[in-house]
């Protein structure tokens, strides 16, 4: 049974979705505070976290942010900020996903779904492992073992990220539509999150190295290729 940590201050709505998230087959534990919080995911890793924005002793951005360097675990924040700049800084600190309030309870748990079933699925690639050069920096992705790594030092990469980067890397040298890996990585057909997919890439780009060689190229107006060169070690 998949164990989900609900943060969120507004104790009718925290009771809310844990009820129905019980009812859905999840465990749940809930916290009001991100210190709370924090204590029980550096006691036992959740298998997903619903991530509220605005706690009375933190930024739920900067949270999730902070997170990220030791934990990769799934994030959907659930958050009253609906603007387009406060998605894009949702992803950007980390977070898988962004469902805004008012929402139907039903949507969250199909969000919920989906991020475990992408999780769940086959590997694009059934190879053992994967090598890959650049100038003089090499990458190693392995997607049946789940592990990353730029010139021996490992990568954390959130599920979305993972699922981003495997798709472009099993189409290496060749265009990946902006439309394609939100179908193929999100579940997303509409062209309003377009943006999200270019946060993402962002946020890939920067954990691959920001002084290293490019390894995603831009093809403007379109979408993104993956330039590295096979290799076999």
């Amino acid at each position: 049974m998949k164990h989900i940590y609900v943060v969120e201050d507004h104790v009718a709505i925290r009771e809310s979705v844990e009820r129905y998230l019980k009812k859905s087959g999840y465990t749940v534990s809930s916290f009001g505070l991100l210190k709370s919080a924090l204590e029980a995911i550096n006691e036992n890793e959740p298998d997903l976290l619903i991530q509220d924005v605005m706690i009375p002793d933190g930024d739920g951005f900067e949270f999730i942010k902070e997170l990220r360097k030791t934990y990769n675990f799934p994030v959907i924040y659930m958050t009253a900020r609906s603007a387009v700049n406060d998605r894009i800084t949702g992803f950007e600190s980390g977070g898988d996903d962004y469902i805004v309030k008012p929402f139907s309870p039903k949507e969250l748990v199909l969000r919920i779904e989906a991020i475990f079933k992408r999780m769940n699925e086959e590997p694009l690639s059934k190879k053992s492992s994967n090598y890959w050069l650049l100038e003089e920096s090499r990458l190693y992705f392995d997607e049946v073992k789940h592990s990353c790594a730029i010139n021996d030092d490992e990568i954390v990469l959130t599920a979305a990220e993972w699922r981003i980067l495997a798709l472009l890397i099993n189409n290496a040298g060749n265009l990946v539509h902006r439309s394609d890996i939100l179908e193929k990585c999100f579940d997303y057909a509409f062209e309003s999150y377009e943006r999200i997919v270019d946060t993402h890439i962002k946020n890939i780009r920067a954990k691959l190295g920001r002084e290293a060689p490019n390894w995603i190229e831009t093809v403007r107006g379109y979408g993104y290729r993956f330039i590295g060169q096979k290799s076999e070690e």
